[in-house]
Formats: C-alpha cells, structure tokens, sequence
C-alpha cells in the first residue's frame, strides 16, 4: 500500500496531462468537426470535394504520423516554417484528426434526418438556419451519441502517443516508473486509471441518450 502511495503523484500528474489533451481535443475538434460536416453538404461543390479530401487524408494517415510531421517536418514547409512546443503541436494534432472523424459522424447524423422535414420548415417559412438549429441538428444529436461516445473513449487511449513528442502523460510516467522499480504495478494503476476514465465516460454519454430521448 505504501508503494502505491508512493507513485501516485506522478501517475496523477500524468493523468492532468491526459486530460488536458482530451478536453482541448474536444473543446476544438467537435465544433470544427460539425463546421467541416457542413461546409461538405454545401451546395457549393468544390467545397464538399475539399472537404473529403481533407478527411480522406486525415483518417487515412496514422495520428502518430501526423503528430510527428507538425512538431518535427512543419518547421521545414514552405511559407509555413513554424516550430511548435510539444503541447501546442500534439493539440493541433489530435485537433485536426479528430475532427476528420467528428465530421464523418455528424455529415451522418444530418443526412440521417428525413428530407420531408426540410420541405416542412419550408412551408412553415423557417430559414435554412432556423430549419437546421430547431429541427434538423436536436435530432442529429441524439442519432451521433453512440458513435459520438466510441469515438471520445478512442480519444482518451489515444492520448498515450504523445509519448513520441516526450509528454509525461499517463502511459509514460507508468513506464518510467516500471523502468525505475522493476515491477508492473504501476501499468495495472495506469490501466484503473484508464478504465475509470471511460467509465465516466460512458456513464455521461448514457445520461445524455436518456436527456435527448424526449425527440423520439
């Protein structure tokens, strides 16, 4: 028990860092995720085909790749040339990945919902803004909860690879920890760590299935 006492304060430290790589991911990525899903259902056609590429080519890169080529090539890109610290360009990172995949799932949600209830608002002289804040998107929410909540569970594991950029996250401080006292007990803690992560996880994403279910 005493041991366990002991590396608990670099685990938890690690942990702060995990979470704040997920809440900036979120904070940034789901409202850039819903812009992107919009802007590829646009009338204007250049713009959806720009828009599929950039998520063709997000989701079709690894995120560790991606993460590398902003902290380590992006100084070398012409015109750009910026050097981003390793926190900034892990955000950024997981920010534009993320939000390649928030945007599949609400381009989904959005032509989920019947094309009848467009020409309804119409009639009822809703604008297309109106038709899309009262109608369209209550009902897409409730429709992306589910893959909305994988996708965020995928979010916290995939925090671990900032490791490449030498962030003490959760994952890290647990190995130099196994490095240094030559025992596995901090991986089972990091593991708790995790699961109790996705467990509140899951336990907010059911909360809010049962919040949105009135659209029924």
């Amino acid at each position: 028990m005493s041991y366990l006492l002991d590396i608990l304060p670099p685990l938890l430290q690690g942990t702060l860092t995990t979470l704040q790589v997920f809440l900036l991911t979120m904070l940034l990525a789901v409202p850039l995720g819903l812009g992107l899903a919009l802007l590829r259902l646009s009338r204007r056609a250049w713009l959806g085909r720009l828009v599929s590429g950039y998520v063709w080519l997000m989701r079709g890169t690894p995120l560790m790749l991606q993460m590398l080529f902003i902290y380590f090539a992006l100084p070398f890109v012409p015109v750009i040339g910026i050097r981003l610290p390793d926190f900034p360009a892990a955000i950024l990172a997981f920010t534009l990945n993320y939000a390649a995949y928030f945007a599949e799932i609400f381009r989904a949600g959005i032509q989920s919902v019947d094309r009848g209830q467009y020409e309804a608002s119409k009639v009822l002289g809703l604008s297309h803004l109106q038709t899309m804040r009262r109608i369209v998107l209550p009902q897409m929410v409730k429709r992306i909860l589910p893959p909305m909540s994988n996708e965020t569970i995928t979010l916290i594991k995939d925090t671990s690879l900032i490791y490449v950029l030498a962030m003490n996250d959760l994952l890290r401080a647990a190995r130099g920890i196994v490095q240094r006292d030559f025992t596995t007990s901090p991986f089972v803690v990091a593991a708790a760590f995790y699961l109790l992560m996705t467990l509140v996880l899951t336990w907010f994403f059911q909360r809010m299935e049962k919040k949105v279910a009135v659209y029924d």
